[in-house]
């Protein structure tokens, strides 16, 4: 689950939501475990999914015709290797930020 940016909670709010992770007072500054709450592999995995298929609808040449002759489509970029750059470094620091934020907000 990545939570969505901008994030504004007070204090208060933030040690609710850690509470309801289960982060105890201790683990406020652990970065490490911060990630890895805001770490669900199977939400990760949907979303590639999904960014892939949005890949093939969007990066797909189009004919000026607009026809259609069942032929294979070819696209601009390769749908996996969109996903795989989502997977492999939009995901990542999008959480990295989330976790600086949180850190800086609990300061």
């Amino acid at each position: 689950m990545i939570l969505s940016l901008p994030f504004r909670a007070s204090s208060s709010q933030c040690n609710l939501l850690y509470s309801h992770l289960g982060v105890g007072v201790h683990n406020f500054q652990d970065s490490k475990r911060l990630m890895e709450i805001l770490t669900y592999p199977a939400v990760e995995e949907a979303v590639k999914k999904r960014v892939e298929m949005k890949a093939k609808a969007f990066g797909q040449e189009v004919t000026m015709e607009g026809e259609i002759d069942g032929t294979d489509p070819v696209y601009k970029i390769r749908p996996t290797l969109v996903a795989d750059l989502y997977g492999e470094w939009i995901m990542p620091l999008t959480k990295e930020v989330q976790v600086q934020y949180l850190l800086r907000r609990l300061d």
